[in-house]
């Protein structure tokens, strides 16, 4: 067969593509037909004719490309890139008369092999494409990959039609986050759906998330990752890594999520499911994984980023061993130019295909590290992120710590675009809900945006207010256990948090006690009513309406069962906790004053003032337990707003009294977690008790 064929005719462009294929001679590789490449389009891509494949690595010296037939695992034919296939450190050759149906790929990389500074090369290992946008090897949840088999990659074709539904762009100020996980959220038979514990039966439940009322999905991890890292066995129980916090393909939706776990290629069942979400008005954001890899430590697994530039890819020791600032084994190395631009195309790439709203970074802190490990007082990752114009409408939202010890909750580089998890708000919060003294004056400042920790004028949107979220107790346990109860997690009950400031309420654990029983629904209440008369971005986890509980696990990371699966049994036993859930958020949605500063104040009060049990009153002391905050501001063509927040977690009923009103004006209360049902009622005069260890909430009429 001549090494030279005729050229073949012109193709059109490919929208995808930054140029034309012009007419060259073809060269032939074991009997294919190939050209040099678009060196500038990383990944697979398909084109008019064929599949244009590029890759880099700094310190390769060969690179191989492996075409397997689909669920083979081992090649049908093996293309060395040539060397003047390479400009740079870049690989690229396009294949022609490629069926991308029929085919899954992978690469093989040689080069040096020098542990101690970083280069562990090693021309036997089958690698996953750093930028593969669908992969094989694993598909159905917690089956193990076949001896022999690998991660591969397919070809993506993307063909979804978004019509002209545009993004809800939801002001930050009026967002309320609802944090689930894909799987857990449906997968217990009580929920109910066809498809359980896949996109398509999150799907089957957003009529009664609009229901609820929120406006924001935080979806846990769903990019490609490994539940069998660290499978085991405690108790006859099978333990997964069910959390999804270790990324093996971050372009890739997660495969055992969808109803159909043959194929995933297009991730059309994600996009139906963004699409419909966005014509109910929810935005979609998603959890993502940028400080490690599912490659972990010299004693993980080698399947992608370590075979192709493990000393630029991952921060080494000057030993050549992995920095563990994740907690997890490796750390990215983000600030590096090559991972940082992988990141970027990473995010450009999750907006603009699967029209994703926003992002939160797990562990975000690690994206300011420098290459030494070191904090960077202007890291260029999140300056890019910031100022992206692609990027330009996506919320950004940081948990502003990692697990090196670095805490930036109010000082994470934000240049007015990054919102942060308030761990100081969640902590604050709930020791003030249990009763503890010297927190009255903290729990002052959190419903009012927490102007100590953010300048109002400049990040007035900047917290995210959370009680709970997956990483510790359910909202229910909070007030049912003393202490985590993770024994079944397999390490004697050391893992997941201590400091958890719960009250069990008298009892630990579960109990038929109806005075007990009473006590923790109106905690929970508490809690609820709080947090939706907070300024700044309320956020809560999924089944907190409904009393959801993991019988005390605060670390149910690998808990692929009823402890972490939503019992959806609890929706009609706590009916009542789950119309108090939409009546205070229906309520934050009605009161623009709660969400924002409405310019000055209204009535001659101003935007924000504090109260004990008499009015006004300029800071709080260490015994005290009763907190009043109010709200006051007026709105065009809708006149003043006045809403006053009272709040006793002492355990005695106190008497109490409001600010006075102008003569036309007149308090209302619509909130009182002493009751189950709310219901607005008028006040007489400005004098009211409060119940022990209650929430009353007030408006101006």
């Amino acid at each position: 067969m001549s090494p030279k064929r005729a050229a073949v005719p012109p193709m059109a462009p490919s929208t995808l593509l930054p140029r034309a294929i012009h007419l060259v001679p073809l060269d032939n590789i074991n009997g294919f037909d190939v050209r040099p490449g678009f060196y500038e389009t990383n990944g697979a891509t398909a084109i008019p004719g064929g599949v244009n494949f590029t890759v880099h690595s700094h310190g390769a010296s060969s690179v191989e490309l492996l075409l397997f037939r689909r669920e083979e695992s081992e090649p049908f034919a093996v293309l060395p890139f040539p060397d003047h296939y390479r400009i740079g450190n870049v690989y690229s050759m396009i294949v022609f008369k490629l069926n991308i149906e029929e085919f899954e790929y992978a690469y093989r990389v040689d080069g040096p092999y020098e542990p101690e500074k970083g280069l562990i090369f090693d021309k036997s290992r089958y690698l996953l494409d750093p930028y593969a946008k669908a992969v094989t090897g694993q598909s159905a949840w917690g089956k193990t990959t076949p001896h022999g088999q690998h991660y591969k990659a397919r070809v993506v074709k993307d063909d979804f039609d978004w019509g002209k539904m545009g993004q809800p762009l939801i002001p930050a100020e009026d967002l309320i986050i609802y944090e689930l996980h894909v799987r857990g959220f449906t997968k217990d038979s009580s929920s109910g759906v066809e498809h359980p514990g896949t996109f398509a039966g999150l799907m089957e439940k957003l009529d009664y998330l609009q229901e609820l009322g929120v406006n924001a999905l935080e979806l846990m991890p769903i990019f490609e990752f490994d539940e069998m890292l660290d499978y085991r066995e405690v108790n006859g129980q099978q333990l997964y890594n069910y959390w999804g916090y270790n990324t093996v393909s971050f372009f890739a939706p997660n495969t055992s999520y969808t109803a159909s776990t043959e194929y995933n290629r297009e991730g059309n069942e994600l996009k139906k499911l963004i699409r419909a979400c966005k014509q109910r008005g929810i935005e979609v954001y998603l959890d993502v994984v940028f400080n490690h890899t599912a490659e972990g430590n010299e004693m993980g697994p080698f399947f992608s980023f370590k075979g192709f530039d493990n000393n630029i890819y991952y921060l080494l020791t000057p030993e050549g061993y992995y920095y563990n600032f994740s907690g997890c084994g490796n750390t990215l190395n983000c600030n590096h130019p090559i991972v940082h631009q992988m990141i970027m195309d990473c995010l450009r790439y999750w907006v603009t295909t699967y029209r994703v709203d926003g992002f939160r970074f797990d562990l975000a802190s690690i994206l300011g590290r420098d290459e030494h490990g070191a904090p960077m007082v202007s890291p260029p990752l999140l300056q890019a992120m910031a100022f992206d114009p692609i990027l330009g409408d996506v919320k950004l939202i940081a948990e502003a710590w990692d697990a090196g010890g670095l805490y930036q909750v109010g000082t994470f580089p934000a240049w007015n675009r990054w919102a942060e998890w308030n761990g100081r708000y969640r902590d604050d919060m709930r020791r003030y809900l249990k009763g503890d003294a010297g927190m009255a004056q903290a729990a002052a400042l959190r419903l009012t945006g927490s102007r100590d920790i953010y300048d109002a004028a400049a990040r007035g949107n900047a917290s995210v207010n959370f009680l709970t979220c997956h990483d510790g107790f359910t909202l229910h346990d909070l007030y049912a256990y003393n202490c985590k109860h993770n024994e079944g997690n397999g390490w004697n009950n050391t893992d997941g948090a201590n400091d958890n400031n719960s009250w069990n309420c008298g009892v630990e654990g579960e109990t038929d006690d109806p005075e007990v029983n009473a006590l923790r629904r109106r905690m929970v209440r508490n809690a609820f009513a709080l947090l939706m008369c907070s300024r700044g971005i309320p956020m809560f986890l999924a089944g907190d309406e409904f009393g959801n509980t993991q019988f005390g696990n605060n670390n149910a990371y690998c808990q692929d069962n009823i402890t972490s699966w939503l019992d959806w049994s609890l929706l009609e036993k706590n009916r009542e906790l789950f119309k108090f859930f939409q009546y205070m958020i229906r309520f934050r949605k009605g009161h623009k004053v709660l969400r924002r500063d409405m310019s000055g104040g209204a009535c001659g009060f101003p935007d924000v003032s504090f109260h004990g049990v008499a009015p006004w009153r300029e800071s709080f002391g260490p015994q005290d337990r009763y907190v009043g905050v109010m709200f006051a501001g007026a709105e065009r063509n809708v006149g003043p707003q006045i809403v006053y927040v009272a709040s006793n977690s002492y355990w005695e009923e106190l008497n109490a009294a409001l600010p006075q009103l102008p003569m036309s004006m007149r308090w209302e209360q619509v909130v009182d977690t002493w009751e189950e049902e709310q219901f607005p009622r008028p006040v007489d005069g400005c004098c009211f008790t409060i119940g022990p260890r209650s929430v009353k909430v007030f408006r101006a009429r």
